[in-house]
């Protein structure tokens, strides 16, 4: 297993794995993820903040990252943190434990860059994932309805966002 950049050759997976993931929300009836645009993608790549975890030279996962998050966060978004966006896994591998491994990448890359917390958050009440990242030891922070969505994907509109966040253990 490797976790790495992705790279715009990477576009076609990306999308793909965008698309199979948007189709398994809807059918939980859950808050969908829009099409993204390729340009907010290719500026992900090129600024390295789009990730790939691959084995068995397949990805396997993707996700992206950030380290600033203001309109989601407001003022906690001051705290140096890590937040991630956007896991989309392959079929194929689900069941792998993909999220423990990327918490795991993500430890590391808080330690070397002198990080607080790891972040996600997800638009919906969702109660299964709520309790998936709690197990890996994400506090759950509660929900927040957005003020400002100028800037963010369209499913940011359709509902109150859950906020998590891990410490880093140093």
């Amino acid at each position: 297993m490797q976790i790495k950049n992705s790279n715009l050759k990477d576009l076609t997976s990306i999308f793909e794995l965008y698309r199979i993931a948007t189709a398994y929300m809807k059918s939980k009836k859950q808050v969908a993820w829009p099409e993204f645009p390729t340009d907010l993608i290719e500026s992900e790549i090129l600024d390295k903040r789009q990730w790939k975890m691959v084995i068995d030279e397949q990805i396997a996962c993707i996700w992206a990252t950030t380290l600033n998050d203001e309109l989601i966060w407001g003022k906690e978004n001051s705290v140096p943190s890590v937040y991630i966006h956007r896991i989309a896994t392959d079929p194929h591998f689900r069941g792998q434990n993909l999220v423990q491994k990327i918490v795991n990448w993500a430890e590391e890359y808080c330690i070397t860059n002198r990080l607080k917390f790891i972040r996600m958050d997800t638009v919906g009440l969702n109660e299964g994932l709520i309790k998936h990242y709690q197990k890996h030891g994400f506090d759950f922070l509660g929900t927040k309805k957005l003020v400002n969505t100028t800037g963010l994907p369209a499913h940011y509109n359709d509902g109150d966002v859950c906020l998590f966040q891990r410490e880093v253990k140093r």
